[in-house]
């Protein structure tokens, strides 16, 4: 009797075993840029493995591509920069959450910044902040955290956004733009902006770090579906992000990847991202991602009140509608505190 019980527990085992030995496939939506790197990294170093987990990553070309696909259940997770369709979004009831940092502008750690015109510089045109009135500046998009990047800088300098001819286009637009002359001034990220300070086309009057200090521009998106199927998957999923995450901050020094790994973290990305020159990586200046996923409320809420300042938000949300910070909590607690090697 004893040995047929043993026998059934067995049985039971196994076949517990064999329903979890196939990896749990998730659909990732990424930009292909610098801020996946902590997916990039977990992918490529076996971190999603360890969490018996295999991720189809998805490119898109922008954030907001990627709300259609959130609200049909195609994709679980995604991410990129804090936007008014980001809340009006969750407003509408997609199904997403806001559960970790992605990119982060913090002091002397910051890829994205106001660029001027180096003509303008040298000829003595322009001073300082005041001399953009009535200026051309170029930005990604209405309704971005960029605006309220470029907004709160100006209004510490004595006007507003409306006080400049704003003009919408992508990075690679912009900097051909500073090359010809066409626009005054641009928010730039990397790599665009290292490319028109290398071809001496403009000068950095302001990183990001200085126009909003500690700013999230960027955020991990997780589906609610995602969240409510398996919550533990979901905490799977974000201690193996982080574990890349931190693998990337290790190999940060000096606001460039030149740190213990950089070489192995480059060679990642050149694989991974649209960006296959390695030198590229080298040079450019890079962002802070919290080692331990944390959300910065204040940052969230600043743009939040700022995109509903200037109508662009449907309805009431509130960050707290937008956010669940308890599963990055939950991974972080379960790895232990970060050390910089």
């Amino acid at each position: 009797m004893r040995s047929k019980i043993i026998a059934s527990l067995l049985f039971t085992l196994l076949l517990a075993f064999g329903a979890h030995a196939e990896p749990i496939k998730l659909k990732v939506g990424v930009t292909n840029s610098l801020a996946d790197v902590g997916l990039f990294v977990a992918d490529k170093r076996g971190y999603f493995a360890d969490q018996n987990i295999k991720v189809e990553f998805i490119a898109f070309d922008a954030a907001a591509r990627m709300i259609a696909p959130f609200a049909s259940g195609d994709l679980d997770v995604g991410g990129g920069g804090v936007s008014a369709g980001l809340f009006n979004a969750v407003k509408r009831g997609v199904g997403l959450r806001i559960v970790a940092d992605k990119s982060t502008s913090a002091p002397g750690l910051s890829a994205s910044s106001l660029v001027v015109r180096k003509k303008l510089v040298t000829s003595g045109a322009y001073k300082g902040p005041t001399d953009l009135r009535g200026r051309k500046v170029a930005a990604p998009a209405p309704g971005t955290a960029t605006s309220t990047s470029l907004d709160l800088w100006f209004r510490k300098n004595g006007f507003t956004l409306k006080d400049v001819d704003l003009a919408y286009m992508s990075f690679p637009q912009m900097a051909q733009a500073l090359l010809n002359d066409a626009v005054d001034a641009a928010f730039l990220t990397e790599p665009s902006l290292s490319k028109v300070l290398t071809e001496n086309a403009a000068e950095i009057v302001a990183p990001d770090h200085m126009m909003f200090p500690n700013h999230q521009i960027a955020v991990t998106l997780f589906s609610e579906r995602f969240i409510k199927r398996d919550r533990t998957v979901a905490v799977g999923f974000m201690k193996a992000m982080l574990r890349g995450s931190r693998d990337y901050m290790s190999a940060v020094r000096d606001g460039r990847l030149a740190g213990p790994g950089a070489e192995e973290m480059i060679a990642i990305l050149t694989e991974y991202s649209a960006i296959k020159d390695p030198q590229v990586y080298r040079a450019i200046g890079v962002h802070f991602c919290d080692p331990n996923g944390a959300l910065d409320t204040a940052s969230l809420t600043t743009d939040l009140d700022w995109f509903r300042k200037e109508g662009l938000i449907e309805g009431d949300v509130q960050i707290a509608d937008a956010m669940d910070a308890s599963i990055a909590a939950d991974a972080a607690r379960a790895l232990g505190p970060w050390k910089r090697p």
